[in-house]
């Protein structure tokens, strides 16, 4: 009788091409994955893995399994991703990130470089920028992090946080900024620290350099920076549960557009910017793929999140809270389609068109056609150069922000922004 496991053939290209494997004969690979797309340089897969996904892009010196089996499904990593053990699915991995046991990483997901997440981390929709470390026990779905200059020098997240990102009447209009895309790309912001046992509930804004004390609940923006918070908990109080009134509905809003235009404006940084670097590096291409992918999933659910947000707060009206009148949530209805064209829409403007080549201009002649590091091509910018970057990715932001502010007119967006 033959006891040769089902992916026998899978297993052994990858032996002839030099991948690690501890335990050939406890891996299954998926008759879909492209075995062209795993580099035979020094990759490691230890006993029990399981790889997936006609996408599926394994780097150099990659290393899966060493804590735990691994579960990948149409992920794409970079060089040098250790997963430890767990489950990834739809989501790009960049130089350098690591994940350890018992992670559940799903759809929409990109760690840049050296992102560093402890045991048992949940994440979905979720955009890390380099450097951002999670501690244990965290659930961390939809959220933007930036902020920190290296790994010595990092934006934390501290053990058992959560980000409440599911709301009573069922919606998930509760993405997070914490920094932003515009300076957050530059890697010259102070470090955001998000104390442990605590947890916010989305969306929200968190300015750099904001420490947050342990056990804190965040239910308010934070976007000024620098500030130490101590949020009080909440006093003993019951009142009655009113569906669809969305107090705060004008704040929900703001954050939801200044999310999508933050994602718009990570969009050109990668078109512009990070492509070049991604050229020169193994499967860079199919690694930048996956990641402008992404970019456009977490657009489509954010814009599926706040359109079901709209239906909601008009069919289900109930006693109206008076801060909250209906006219606001009848605009967002009635122009969903109209915002949803503006983020669909390409840039038509001239002062963006010129920060833009004035940026790009001096990243091609720095960057030398990606022959320096692209963390330590950025690193060296002069901050008048970084300062353009800032103010052509700042521009993109106020942009979208302005069009919508248009489209609804009578809700009088962002006038404490």
């Amino acid at each position: 009788m033959d006891f040769k496991p089902q992916s026998y053939e899978k297993i052994r290209q990858l032996l002839e091409k030099g991948v690690i494997v501890r335990n050939p004969e406890s891996l299954d690979i998926g008759d879909e994955v492209n075995i062209n797309n795993i580099s035979s340089s020094n990759v490691k897969i230890y006993p029990g893995c399981r790889i997936y996904g006609k996408n599926t892009v394994i780097s150099a010196g990659c290393v899966l399994g060493y804590e735990a089996p691994v579960t990948i499904d149409n992920c794409r990593l970079g060089s040098k991703v250790e997963l430890k053990g767990g489950y990834f699915c739809q989501s790009v991995f960049l130089d350098n990130a690591s994940m350890g046991m018992g992670a559940h990483v799903r759809d929409g997901c990109i760690l840049e470089e050296q992102t560093v997440g402890a045991h048992c981390v949940g994440l979905k929709q979720t955009i890390l920028f380099p450097f951002v470390t999670l501690g244990s026990l965290i659930n961390f779905c939809d959220c933007l992090m930036a902020g920190g200059t290296s790994r010595s020098n990092h934006s934390e997240v501290g053990s058992s946080y959560i980000h409440f990102n599911f709301t009573p009447n069922a919606d998930k209009t509760t993405p997070s900024l914490i920094g932003d895309v515009s300076r957050g790309v530059m890697l010259n912001q102070p470090p955001i620290f998000l104390g442990g046992q605590g947890g916010m509930v989305g969306p929200l804004r968190i300015g750099y350099g904001a420490v947050v004390a342990a056990g804190s609940i965040l239910r308010k923006d934070y976007p000024q920076g620098n500030q130490l918070i101590f949020d009080i908990p909440q006093p003993r109080e019951v009142r009655e549960f009113i569906p669809a009134a969305y107090p705060g509905f004008r704040r929900i809003l703001e954050n939801n557009i200044l999310y999508l235009a933050n994602l718009k404006a990570l969009e050109a940084w990668y078109t512009h910017v990070r492509k070049q670097f991604f050229e020169t590096q193994e499967f860079g291409l199919l690694i930048y793929e996956g990641a402008m992918e992404n970019l456009s999933l977490a657009m489509t659910e954010r814009l599926k999140r706040l359109k079901i947000m709209a239906e909601k707060a008009v069919s289900m009206p109930g006693r109206q809270v008076e801060a909250e009148p209906l006219d606001e949530k009848l605009a967002l209805f009635e122009h969903f389609d109209d915002i949803a064209g503006v983020f669909s829409g390409e840039i038509n403007d001239d002062i963006i068109q010129r920060n833009q080549e004035s940026f790009i201009q001096h990243i091609m002649q720095a960057g030398r056609n990606g022959a320096v590091p692209y963390i330590e091509l950025i690193h060296q910018l002069p901050p008048d150069i970084s300062t353009k970057g800032v103010k052509w990715l700042q521009s993109i932001v106020d942009y979208y922000c302005q069009r919508i502010s248009r489209v609804l007119s009578s809700v009088d967006l962002f006038r404490t922004i």
